[in-house]
């Protein structure tokens, strides 16, 4: 059972970055930067992170790497150095359901509070073989289900799985990252017909629309009667980097929510510039194969990270992509936080 707490943090919104993993020049954890980034999105004011997700590489999941417990320990103890309200804790799980009841029994552990959910590893499987996973999951540790784009995935979730999805009491968040708006309206859709809209805190997860997400109030027909839902927070592998902006972001938006003021053209125009940032950060030209190394870029130019280094070694920048991550960050400079960064970092990796 998830502290309540917790739950009405998350369900306030809040950024939590996808916590990117630091490692040295023989590959191995560089457990001195990995510190540093927690202790930077923790000072940026981001109310939880995620570890053991995508952007942390899935690869720490292997056995024969045995890096999901310590990277995931890393990170919970340096977010027990945070003063004040301690940061929700989401852990990554991956693999078939063996596989995955293990690493929601070590996140719990750990005193991590959610699993995101990654279903990558059944893929092909019926409806009813993924709800009968998530069931199993859900009995050891609140779940956030994850919709992950299909260029990675290689899967669509139709509307009847997040129905049924939805149903599981102990499912109490969504990340929503097809990067596909008639998927994230399917997702949307079934949590609205569900009942549960109010049980379930919505975050987005789509890096190429992220302010439109948080800015937009979607409204159903549902038996005659109007639900409301609104995407209150963002799980984001974008704001695994310039950290401080997107809290900035999310305060303002949650400031136009609160009044019902008018929406400026100016946060349209914001929102369409992270999303050209975005496109050069996640690689999208070429399929988003270099996203991870991406971000590592950009945290390796503020100094946090030593390199843009991936286990697994076909992870790397495109040709041009790093050019490309100069050329925003020249263009648009206010879409980064490298002057919070630079005032900051030598403290955060002592």
């Amino acid at each position: 059972m998830i502290e309540s707490t917790v739950l009405q943090r998350l369900r306030s919104g809040c950024v939590i970055p996808a916590h990117p993993l630091a490692l040295d020049g023989q590959n191995k954890l560089d457990a001195r930067r990995q510190r540093a980034l927690t202790r930077y999105y923790l000072a940026a004011g981001a109310g939880g992170l995620a570890v053991g997700v995508h952007t942390t590489q899935f690869a720490i999941h292997e056995p024969r790497v045995g890096l999901y417990r310590p990277v995931l320990e890393l990170a919970a103890e340096t977010a027990g150095e945070a003063t004040g309200s301690k940061p929700i804790l989401i852990a990554g799980i991956l693999g078939e359901t063996e596989q995955a009841v293990g690493e929601a029994q070590t996140a719990v552990e750990l005193g991590y509070h959610i699993g995101l959910l990654s279903l990558t590893a059944l893929k092909g499987r019926s409806i009813g073989e993924l709800i009968d996973h998530a069931r199993c999951i859900s009995e050891v540790i609140p779940v956030m289900g994850f919709y992950l784009q299909t260029t990675i995935s290689g899967m669509v979730l139709p509307q009847e799985f997040w129905r049924r999805l939805v149903e599981l009491p102990n499912v109490v968040a969504i990340k929503i990252a097809p990067f596909h708006r008639y998927q994230t309206l399917d997702v949307l859709e079934a949590v609205a017909l569900s009942g549960r809209a109010d049980d379930i805190a919505l975050y987005t997860g789509n890096d190429d629309n992220i302010l439109i997400d948080l800015l937009t109030r979607h409204v159903f027909c549902v038996r005659q009667c109007e639900v409301s839902l609104q995407i209150v927070g963002g799980l984001l592998g974008q704001w695994a980097c310039w950290t401080r902006r997107a809290v900035e972001h999310l305060e303002t938006i949650k400031e136009i929510r609160e009044t019902e003021g008018p929406i400026e053209p100016e946060m349209l125009t914001l929102a369409s510039q992270l999303t050209l940032a975005n496109k050069a950060i996640f690689d999208a030209d070429n399929g988003f194969v270099g996203c991870i190394p991406g971000i590592s870029y950009v945290l390796m130019r503020q100094g946090l990270l030593a390199n843009t280094a991936s286990l697994d070694a076909s992870e790397t920048l495109s040709p041009g992509q790093a050019e490309r991550i100069d050329e925003v960050v020249r263009r648009y400079p206010h879409l980064t936080d490298d002057e919070f960064v630079r005032a900051n970092v030598d403290q955060w990796l002592a």
